[in-house]
């Protein structure tokens, strides 16, 4: 019979079941893709305290200067308020809590002392220029 001569001749050219080629334990473009992957997280977690603290910083600033043009009893309230928003902001409660978190002395026995002791008492303001310097050199060093 012709047909099943044409037929044994074409199963006769079908390969018989084989297991799939051994797949190989590292491949190369698997391992790129995973340290790129890696790579970028990293540099995510290190950038990202940085862009968060900028904001802080930049408004921390604009405030000290803002308050700057303030007569000076409301100079010194608003000094005070940046100070209390600030430790807000970095997650600590009050000056003293600016003074361990940027591990300074500034509010507690330093000129910030201004800012947090007898603020509405009665009297002549005391001398700001020296709490204005030293939260100008706080803020530049602020880094969190």
């Amino acid at each position: 019979m012709p047909c099943c001569e044409e037929a044994r001749a074409a199963l006769a050219g079908l390969r018989g079941l084989h297991a799939p080629p051994d797949p190989e334990l590292v491949r190369p473009e698997i391992l790129v893709a995973v340290a790129i992957g890696l790579a970028l997280a990293g540099l995510a977690a290190w950038l990202l305290p940085r862009w968060r603290a900028r904001p802080i910083r930049r408004a921390a600033l604009a405030e000290l200067a803002a308050a700057r043009a303030l007569p000076p009893d409301e100079r010194r309230v608003a000094l005070a308020r940046l100070s209390l928003r600030l430790a807000r902001s970095l997650g600590v409660e009050g000056p003293a809590g600016l003074d361990a978190a940027l591990r300074t002395d500034f509010f507690g026995h330093g000129p910030g002392r201004a800012l947090t002791e007898n603020l509405y008492a009665p009297g002549p303001a005391p001398d700001l220029a020296g709490a204005e310097a030293g939260l100008a050199r706080l803020l530049a060093r602020l880094r969190a």
